[in-house]
């Protein structure tokens, strides 16, 4: 897909203030610092489109990117982060469970692990949380070019075992861009049939 427009819409932690224009949205969720941003800007091409931190628990509110006027890229805060204060948790589990039970509008939920570890404990229940909800997350294993091939398809026939994910995984890493053009012709293909 050509990125010819990309900006950041709005930021909200309340569903009621969530933008109404029915625009399909792909919803991106996963634990503290496993790289949505990073892939925000690589999926765009743009640099600092999503603002990017080596400490977790940057993002606080859901991210609207309005993407070439067509659809959202939607970034919700990170779980699983230890050093923000238990009222902030909740506030942060909340955004995300308010989107996936109340949210009426077509969406896609992309879930991201750090493709150099199995799944946490977090992740597991954060997946499962979805699967609960009927939707069936598409997952994105990210950092893959710091291990070796190997290693990284070694650790999706174990994840795919631990999540039960019958689903595409898709490795994804901001220095292979054969990864995000390969995301790009799955999210295409969906976005059509929502056309």
């Amino acid at each position: 897909m050509n990125v010819t427009n990309a900006f950041l819409y709005s930021s909200e932690v309340d569903i009621n203030k969530f933008p109404k224009d029915g625009l399909f949205e792909i919803v991106l969720i996963g634990k503290s610092n496993v790289g949505k941003s990073s892939f925000i800007n690589a999926m765009t091409n743009r640099k600092s489109l999503a603002r990017t931190s080596s400490a977790p628990g940057k993002t606080r509110t859901a991210n609207f990117y309005i993407i070439n006027d067509r659809f959202y890229f939607v970034d919700m805060p990170g779980y699983g982060y230890a050093e923000v204060s238990k009222s902030q948790k909740g506030l942060f589990d909340k955004i995300i469970k308010d989107y996936v039970k109340k949210r009426k509008t077509d969406f896609m939920v992309l879930f991201f692990l750090d493709g150099r570890h199995l799944p946490t404990r977090n992740d597991v229940k954060a997946y499962n949380m979805l699967l609960d909800e009927g939707i069936t997350p598409v997952v994105i294993l990210t950092k893959t070019d710091k291990q070796k091939k190997y290693v990284t398809d070694k650790n999706t026939a174990q994840i795919k075992k631990i999540l039960d994910i019958k689903t595409a995984v898709f490795p994804f890493s901001i220095k292979q861009p054969e990864s995000a053009e390969n995301i790009w012709r799955f999210i295409d293909e969906i976005i059509q049939q929502t056309d």
